[in-house]
């Protein structure tokens, strides 16, 4: 496939994947820009020195395009720029904040620098700010939200209405049957998440990986509107978070209880009881922890013979 997304990055198929905080490591993000896709580094669970390291060894992998996600409220924001800028990263996507401060320097410098928006306003800033692309994230998507909470199905055609960017759709999108249809409505790419996720490379915990694909059909749910909405797998740390948001808790009562570390005690550490478990809705179509190259064979055969069924196909 040509498109817009697949020229903007130089990948040979129109595929990101997400950099998910202690997934997002130099293996998995490798393994996807070798099998054609892009591969994101997720600095929002790194240090400086942990980024760099990633980075080097990224180099080391793979000679294909690759980014790095960074959350702009990340604390450390100043160091990971300037870390990203000496390094010669080519690409970024920003997330958790405005793309004004930081597009106009990652630019300046050759980056290409896509933002990740939860709503048709914020795609036309982000065409004001100057960014090449949006990920337009549904409501369906694990981790934190956009609380609009539009689902992707409608949150897609409307971006694409409001911005004449390529927009990169997002959430619950884990087969290629999803990417025929969030295709349809007029995304030039997607990204994904959950699925990537329990990867056999993804740097996330087996305890976690399990649980993920042991997760039904509502088996998550939006949680801690108060702070940042966050998709969450119902556990023993969820119940707490809903019992005190059911009894009208404040920000900094919810803010007491997370703490910190809560999504590396469960992400990467195992801890199924107390830790953080930010996944997607679309987990529980996921049954079987699979490679990269199996997962990235499986979503363009299904995006293949989906589009065939379609081909003889009127109204």
């Amino acid at each position: 496939m040509e498109n817009r997304i697949t020229k903007l990055f130089n990948i040979k198929y129109p595929i990101i994947q997400g950099g998910m905080v202690w997934c997002s490591g130099w293996r998995l993000a490798s393994a996807v820009s070798n099998h054609g896709g892009l591969g994101l580094l997720g600095a929002g669970s790194m240090h400086p020195e942990t980024l760099v390291e990633h980075i080097h060894k990224m180099k080391q992998a793979t000679d294909k395009p690759w980014g790095i996600n960074v959350p702009l409220l990340y604390p450390e924001i100043d160091r990971l720029i300037e870390i990203i800028i000496n390094k010669g990263v080519k690409i970024v996507f920003t997330s958790a904040g405005s793309p004004k401060k930081w597009t106009p320097l990652l630019k300046s410098h050759g980056i290409t620098v896509v933002h990740v928006i939860s709503s048709a306003v914020f795609a036309k800033k982000c065409e004001e700010a100057g960014v090449d692309a949006v990920v337009a994230e549904g409501f369906e998507a694990g981790g934190h939200n956009g609380r609009e909470e539009t689902t992707t199905l409608t949150l897609i055609p409307n971006v694409v209405e409001a911005t004449t960017l390529p927009v990169i759709a997002a959430g619950g999108i884990a087969s290629g049957k999803s990417m025929a249809a969030v295709m349809a409505l007029g995304a030039e790419g997607v990204q994904i998440g959950t699925l990537f996720a329990v990867a056999t490379e993804s740097s996330a915990h087996p305890a976690f990986k399990q649980r993920v694909l042991n997760t039904d059909e509502g088996g998550t749910m939006l949680a801690l509107k108060k702070l940042a909405p966050t998709r969450l797998i119902k556990n023993e740390f969820f119940e707490q978070v809903k019992a005190l948001e059911d009894a009208g808790a404040d920000a900094a009562q919810l803010t007491q209880l997370l703490g910190k570390g809560r999504a590396k005690k469960g992400i990467f550490e195992g801890d199924m009881v107390e830790g953080e478990l930010e996944i997607g809705q679309i987990a529980s179509m996921l049954h079987k922890e699979q490679t990269v190259a199996e997962m990235m064979k499986n979503l363009i055969t299904d995006f293949n013979d989906t589009m065939k069924r379609f081909e003889n196909v009127k109204m």
